[in-house]
């Protein structure tokens, strides 16, 4: 037997951790793991198994899809007990780096804490960049819109979206075995609004959008639609009657993904 089978084979005492991720996902196929693709959770999940040479069962708290990008991405799993954090998460970093980093990593003081259950909110950014000239240093990270854009028009638009509502116009309509439940589109947004991110890009625009939790390309579907009032193709006022007609065809087309980023989770103060 080798010495990781014998590893294998003694009884662990592991705890919860709890992982901050940062990643570039330009190049991955989404955040959640999946067959015969690359993903940043099978990147991670391969790292840390390498370090405490056991398997882990990672649990994440958004699943970003494809050319999505994470800033605060968290991640749950159990690790023994008897880990070096501070050694696993400088390893983890210098096998994942330049495309995902390790931000924080520890224990958490509740034994039960899940990254994607024992979430209270999740808070997307998304970039638009809205100048005639293209930037190459922001074609990764956001979404390149020459034509002007009336953002009082994209904020007026905003108001509509705040509360509790069935979000079935702005998401992708999940697929469900024959005669199975249709899941609810009802999601809860505490905070959208938009801004002029100050610097040295000019016209880089920033929405930023909270909610207890989102469907399936409801961010960039709500950007989409934005960028189609800011562009007066629809008026502000419309999007109340399209968030009442719960028809995606009534909305506008998803924005690209390279905008958006799990900007930060939030979670209860004990966790």
């Amino acid at each position: 037997m080798s010495a990781a089978e014998v590893a294998l084979a003694e009884p662990t005492i592991v705890r919860r951790a709890r992982m901050t991720v940062a990643y570039d996902g330009t190049e991955f196929h989404g955040f959640a793991e999946a067959d015969g693709v690359r993903t940043v959770m099978g990147d991670l999940r391969s790292a840390v198994e390498t370090v405490v040479r056991r398997p882990v069962d990672p649990v994440g708290a958004g699943r970003t899809d494809a050319g999505v990008h994470g800033w605060g991405q968290v991640v749950s799993l159990d690790l023994p007990a008897s880990t070096d954090l501070v050694d696993l998460q400088r390893r983890v970093n210098r096998m994942c780096s330049p495309a995902i980093a390790v931000r924080e990593l520890q224990f958490t003081a509740d034994p039960g804490f899940n990254a994607r259950f024992s979430a209270l909110w999740r808070h997307y950014r998304y970039h638009v960049l809205n100048h005639p000239v293209a930037s190459p240093f922001e074609a990764r990270t956001s979404w390149h819109v020459p034509q002007p854009l009336q953002m009082w028009a994209m904020q007026l638009a905003c108001d509509p979206l705040i509360g509790e509502h069935d979000f079935s116009s702005f998401c992708r309509r999940p697929k469900v075995a024959d005669g199975a439940p249709v899941p609810s589109m009802r999601r809860r947004v505490l905070q959208a609004t938009w801004s002029v991110v100050p610097g040295d890009v000019p016209g880089l625009l920033r929405f930023e959008i909270r909610a207890n939790a989102f469907c399936h390309q409801m961010v960039r579907s709500i950007v989409g639609t934005l960028v189609e009032v800011g562009m007066g193709r629809l008026h502000a006022g419309d999007m109340r009657s399209i968030l009442l007609g719960r028809d995606r065809q009534g909305a506008g087309k998803v924005a690209p993904p390279q905008g958006l980023v799990l900007w930060d989770v939030g979670y209860p103060a004990e966790s």
